[in-house]
């Protein structure tokens, strides 16, 4: 998608803030603090599909890539309000997934399309959780929700976590917003995904001090307590 961005660009996407100068192409930090060796997979039940605004793709501080390395069935997809994505439209219409669009409950207005949990798989639940997850800018994120009727059928997760945000990379005037990595490990969780969503938690927060220090030119500590806990969920035994 960031490719495909990139070749629609009519001039240079300059991003605000972040390192400067040369980046790497996987995980679009300097290549002294390059985080490629240390991708995280886990297996899960879940999935994860992301509907992306149309800058996020080229956007160095944008966590969606995060999700992608540890959780293997996750897919992206340029938003659109007035066609949708021919793979979009097959995702959604397979029957191994049952879709939920998480987002706010404030935001739902139509009675009993909002859920605040999974059904329990003693239910006899024989369909996996999709989570459909709107990565934009908060402002960005209400107006993809109003105006994607193709996804007026499906429920609406909302989650109502305990924890603030530790997201540094951007500003949101409310501690109750997350950023896109975050709201997956909480859906993860849900979804009973506990080691995935624990590692994707872990992940961002080795990916956000690199990013820092890489920003701040100093180097990386690749031997904290992040570090060491992403390299004991990876290898438990």
């Amino acid at each position: 998608m960031r490719a495909e961005r990139l070749q629609r660009s009519t001039r240079p996407f300059l991003a605000r803030g972040g390192p400067k100068g040369e980046r790497c192409e996987g995980c679009r930090l300097r290549p002294s603090h390059c985080l490629c060796a240390l991708r995280p997979t886990q297996p899960t039940t879940a999935g994860i599909c992301l509907l992306m605004h149309d800058a996020e793709p080229l956007k160095p501080s944008n966590t969606g890539w995060l999700i992608a390395d540890v959780v293997a069935e996750t897919w992206a997809f340029g938003w659109s309000r007035t066609e949708m994505d021919a793979g979009l439209e097959a995702l959604l219409a397979d029957p191994q997934w049952q879709p939920y669009v998480v987002f706010p409950q404030e935001f739902v207005h139509e009675p009993g399309r909002a859920v605040q949990q999974l059904p329990p798989p003693s239910l006899g639940a024989a369909r996996r959780p999709l989570f459909i997850l709107l990565d934009a800018t908060w402002p960005e994120a209400r107006k993809m929700f109003r105006k994607s009727p193709y996804l007026d059928r499906f429920p609406v997760l909302s989650l109502h976590p305990e924890q603030i945000s530790r997201y540094q990379l951007r500003r949101s005037r409310r501690d109750d917003h997350f950023c896109t990595a975050e709201v997956a490990a909480l859906c993860l969780d849900l979804a009973g995904d506990l080691r995935a969503a624990q590692t994707l938690e872990t992940y961002l927060d080795i990916y956000t001090h690199h990013y820092l220090q890489a920003k701040h030119q100093l180097p990386p500590e690749w031997h904290s307590a992040a570090h060491q806990q992403l390299q004991r969920l990876q290898n438990p035994l």
